[in-house]
């Protein structure tokens, strides 16, 4: 199947470009909008999501800065030489998979590839394929749900969507500024739940699919060479006098000394704490982390100079998932989507439709938070019909207390 899809299956930036040519076509075929005024609706949003574009960057960058400081990787070394069998091996890296990606996807995504290359230095047998499949499992399941959640963040953080969004989440001020805070997304005792279950099931599933030993694949066998060389080596003193304050640790205890007074402080002002959390908090808090526990600017230098080439995909595509976006509220679009959606659906059967919707959206919007964008907005309005009203429940106060919680 990966050789199929290495293929068959273009870049995901492909997929921006194709369903922005479909939505322009749907809102020029399904609504009274004009082709050009399409045109103007879709430039003129196009920038729109530059600041959240920023953001995700950042939840990368900081996440594989962190990964990559030596007391993680210290702690990498220690977790890779705890499963004794090939099949413990594959779930030591699958459930770090899953906790690392509760707090953060993109540390998660550095601190497991390294965990999974560790193992399987460790663990001559292990099947490299099923390793390499765990490490990313955690952006496969939990990563939603934790504290870089994509869509949850969005709903927490001021200026993270678009205001015409921002103002249907609102309801005539039923959900107070369109804000939604962790309290209700999150860090409901539910979402905890589900996260427990989920780590548990899908680490039995890599239990059952790791391979037996006289079928397993080791790196060796895929051509993969784990004895490569690191970078080299950072030099401890500094080789210039104008280069001593990058190899000093002192800038950096300042600066993380006036970070968490800050935090402190913000947290403290805030009349819930956990709701005052959002997508610049977090990136903050973990910038923090990776200039302390990397001690000095020229390394905390280093590792983001390595961590930037991951976020071009993001820095490009996102742009184009607010002009879809645009164009999705801007001609009502959203409007005539959930109006066919609800009429070949019933009140139990809605939420289903929407996630097959979803599904499908998922192939050409591969980005939670950009998912989020586009669809967010049309599935939280359902239009007004009378299979609807006549249920009770989609009265709009109930529906939008119901998707709040």
């Amino acid at each position: 199947m990966t050789d199929w899809t290495e293929r068959w299956v273009p870049d995901a930036f492909i997929f921006a470009l194709l369903a922005t040519v479909i939505v322009i076509a749907a809102a020029w075929l399904t609504t009274p909008t004009a082709p050009l005024e399409i045109v103007d609706v879709w430039g003129n949003t196009f920038w729109e999501l530059v600041p959240f574009t920023m953001q995700m960057s950042l939840v990368i960058i900081t996440g594989y800065v962190l990964a990559s400081a030596p007391p993680v990787t210290r702690l990498i070394n220690v977790l890779a030489h705890v499963p004794r069998t090939p099949r413990g091996g594959v779930m030591v890296v699958a459930i770090f998979a899953m906790v690392s990606s509760w707090f953060n996807w993109g540390f998660s995504l550095a601190f497991t590839s390294v965990l999974a290359k560790q193992v399987a230095r460790s663990l001559p047998g292990v099947d490299y394929r099923a390793v390499a499949a765990a490490s990313v499992l955690g952006l496969g399941s939990v990563w939603a749900q934790g504290l870089s959640g994509s869509a949850a963040l969005q709903m927490a953080t001021p200026g993270a969507l678009q205001e015409s969004i921002r103002t249907i989440v609102a309801r005539d001020g039923l959900v107070p500024g369109g804000i939604i805070g962790f309290t209700d997304t999150i860090f409901l005792w539910q979402s905890f739940v589900s996260v427990a279950v989920e780590i548990v099931v899908v680490a039995a599933v890599m239990w059952m699919a790791a391979p037996p030993a006289h079928r397993a694949r080791t790196a060796a066998d895929l051509g993969i060479d784990l004895t490569e060389a690191d970078d080299a080596a950072i030099p401890r003193r500094a080789p210039t006098p104008g280069t001593w304050l990058e190899y000093s640790p002192i800038l950096s205890w300042v600066i993380v000394a006036l970070g968490v007074t800050y935090v402190w402080r913000y947290l403290m002002a805030a009349p819930e704490p956990l709701n005052a959390l959002n997508i610049n908090i977090i990136n903050f808090v973990f910038l923090l982390a990776g200039l302390l526990l990397h001690g000095t600017p020229v390394r905390l230098l280093h590792a983001v100079r390595k961590a930037t080439p991951a976020v071009w995909g993001v820095i490009l595509q996102y742009p184009f998932y607010a002009g879809i976006a645009g164009i999705i509220t801007g001609t009502h679009l959203n409007e005539q989507l959930a109006g066919a959606f609800v009429g070949i659906s019933t009140p139990f059967t809605y939420p289903a439709v929407v996630a097959i919707y979803s599904a499908v959206l998922g192939v050409f919007v591969p980005s939670g938070g950009s998912k989020w964008v586009i669809e967010g907005h049309m599935s939280s309005r359902p239009p007004t019909s009378s299979r609807c009203t006549s249920a009770g429940s989609w009265r709009p106060t109930i529906w939008a207390k119901h998707w709040r919680t």
